[in-house]
């Protein structure tokens, strides 16, 4: 996720720019840059770093000109550089991007062929040669317009894109496909933003882009066109939302704008990697991973993962994954003992390190160790350019875009993602998934964004259960299986930014100890995908409740069994039992959410909490 801007009219545009961007700054804070026409010339400046870099250089040398685009960065192809920065140029033409897109190394090559030198790492710089090379060479009667529809044609993923060149100082040239881009409508002034937060100094009047639609901005008009060219009428949209509520898309705190994000970030993480044939056949493609020149995937002994905090209980899903698909033994260490221990280490394991951030100390530590040993590392993290993105010798980026708010949701369920389909990929690699299983797997996956959607538009009653529980002194979460490793995860977000006394345990368990905490001032947390297991859970929900406590089951819809023996049961969308954590998290959040709110709490700073723990 980054943040693009755009700004034609009779002011000068640096200024308006640099404003837009300090609004967008969440959206990617790696480097930022901007391209302004002035004098027929486009005058570039982009650093990497936060925005104050880029604002210092633009205090010493403000370019001039009434035209110009800007960009805020979070990394996605290539490390935070200056020369991975945005704008990208090419001739006289500059491009700004937000998005991913998939088939860049081939149009790279198809370019590279064609005698066009890269200079950066990124996949947009493709966007602006690709542009450039059907201006030049092809375009014809349509002009930059249509250079932009023929390069859009070859074009797959997702993307927001602002372009301008100096041959056409009088129009900004804008498109979106899975991105989202907004314009604002001034008084002889256009206004360009990847959100609505940078418009509102400006103008309260904005058109949304609809899906493959492209706009040319003009400094008295926008022309509005479908992706086949043709003109659309679009009426515009007035915002009345102040600019704090815009800056996290009109939710009242970041903690729920991202838990709602969470579609679009199963689609970008899955988007790159899951392909679908013309014949409907799917397959995993790892552009990071070779599976098939490196035989440590089909050798391993074992797979070790490592990590902290949240990053911890993905790996515990992780476990239960891999080990279901592959059959290889796994083992999950919380990273701040695993650099402690005497622990025995075979090189040929396959080593994962997971953390959101790729700077969580003992992760690193745990890695560096592991290094030494022999092994050979694969990071998952969100974040291009840390320090365990470097130290790893692979990396799998999870693409969740930047997490504002200090408990991981996003973030959290895209290391899912990257876990389930390395698991896929590990599990066919090794024969130990049939083709047919294998197409179904990946299907369910496919699935797994719009039964997102439609679980959170069931949110209101997760909202109506938290407001009548969210006082209780106790709060336990119990499963079995996958229902476990997520119900690790649930007690641990009511606990960060709700405060209340919450803990976890398999459900196997409950009278091993922690039946005895069973009284009227207790909510019992039951999470139930695990079908073979039904009966079990229903005899642990029985167990809880003939203690006075108060008991919420989440189970897949059209599930009945638990209906008599609960309080409420809250029912999501049907997928895999295998890939239930993926949305039986999505409640569970919900529920910490709204206790949070309803107690007082800012859910998005948690006391004594901070997103990223560089220190031991």
């Amino acid at each position: 996720m980054c943040g693009i801007t755009g700004y034609i009219g009779f002011q000068e545009a640096a200024p308006i720019l640099l404003g837009a961007l300090k609004k967008l700054e969440y959206r990617g804070y790696d480097s930022a840059g901007v391209a302004v026409l002035g004098r027929g010339q486009l005058k570039v400046s982009k650093a990497k770093g936060d925005l104050s870099v880029l604002e210092e250089r633009l205090g010493r040398e403000m370019p001039e000109g009434t035209l110009g685009i800007g960009h805020t960065r979070w990394a996605t192809h290539g490390e935070p550089s200056d020369v991975n920065s945005h704008p990208h140029v090419a001739g006289r033409i500059a491009v700004v991007h937000n998005g991913i897109i998939e088939n860049y190394r081939r149009l790279k090559e198809w370019l590279e062929a064609r005698n066009v030198v890269f200079l950066s790492d990124t996949d947009t710089e493709v966007i602006v040669h690709l542009i450039n090379y059907h201006y030049t060479n092809v375009s014809g009667d349509g002009g930059l317009f249509g250079a932009v529809r023929e390069a859009l044609l070859q074009l797959e993923g997702s993307y927001a894109l602002a372009v301008v060149s100096a041959d056409f100082p009088d129009r900004i040239i804008a498109v979106r496909k899975d991105s989202p881009l907004i314009v604002g409508l001034g008084k002889g002034e256009y206004f360009l933003a990847s959100d609505v937060s940078a418009l509102l100094a400006h103008t309260r009047e904005v058109c949304y882009l609809e899906e493959q639609e492209i706009t040319v901005l003009y400094r008295d008009h926008a022309d509005f066109f479908t992706g086949e060219g043709e003109r659309v009428i679009r009426t515009p949209v007035h915002v009345d939302w102040d600019t704090e509520a815009a800056e996290k898309g009109g939710f009242e705190h970041f903690m729920l704008k991202e838990i709602h994000e969470q579609p679009r970030a199963f689609t970008d993480t899955l988007r790159p990697r899951l392909k679908r044939s013309g014949t409907g056949d799917y397959a995993i493609d790892f552009e990071e991973i070779s599976f098939d020149e490196d035989e440590t995937w089909t050798t391993a002994p074992r797979i070790v993962i490592t990590a902290c905090g949240t990053a911890w209980h993905a790996a515990m899903v992780g476990k239960y994954a891999l080990e279901h698909f592959t059959r290889i033994p796994v083992e999950v260490d919380v990273a701040s003992e695993y650099r402690y221990r005497n622990v025995v280490f075979n090189p040929k394991d396959i080593f994962i390190v997971v953390s959101q951030s790729g700077e969580t100390a003992d992760t690193l530590a745990a890695m560096r160790f592991a290094r030494k040993e022999g092994a050979r590392i694969l990071a998952i993290t969100n974040v291009v350019g840390s320090t365990l993105a470097r130290e790893a010798d692979l990396v799998l980026h999870t693409w969740a875009g930047p997490e504002i708010a200090v408990a991981s949701t996003k973030a959290f369920t895209s290391q899912l993602i990257c876990l389930y389909l390395l698991a896929l990929k590990l599990g066919r690699a090794r024969s130990r998934i049939s083709g047919n299983d294998y197409r179904r797997y990946l299907a369910s996956l496919e699935a797994i964004p719009a039964q997102a959607e439609e679980l959170l538009a069931r949110k209101e009653a997760i909202q109506r259960f938290a407001s009548r529980h969210f006082n209780k002194s106790k709060v336990f979460f119990m499963g079995r299986q996958f229902d476990y490793a997520v119900s690790l995860e649930s007690a641990l977000k009511l606990k960060e930014i709700n405060y209340t006394h919450s803990e976890a345990f398999a459900a196997g368990e409950l009278k091993h100890g922690p039946i005895a905490l069973m009284d009227r001032d207790t909510l019992a947390v039951t999470i139930a995908t695990q079908t073979r297991l039904f009966d079990k859970t229903a005899s642990n929900i029985q167990e809880v409740r003939s203690r006075g406590a108060s008991s919420l089951v989440i189970t897949w819809d059209g599930e009945h069994s638990f209906d008599t023996i609960t309080d409420e049961v809250f029912r999501i969308p049907k997928t895999e039992d295998t890939f239930s954590p993926l949305l039986s998290v999505i409640p569970a959040q919900l529920f910490a959410y709204y206790c949070s709110v309803l107690r007082g709490n800012n859910p998005d700073k948690p006391r004594n909490l901070a997103k990223s723990v560089t220190v031991e």
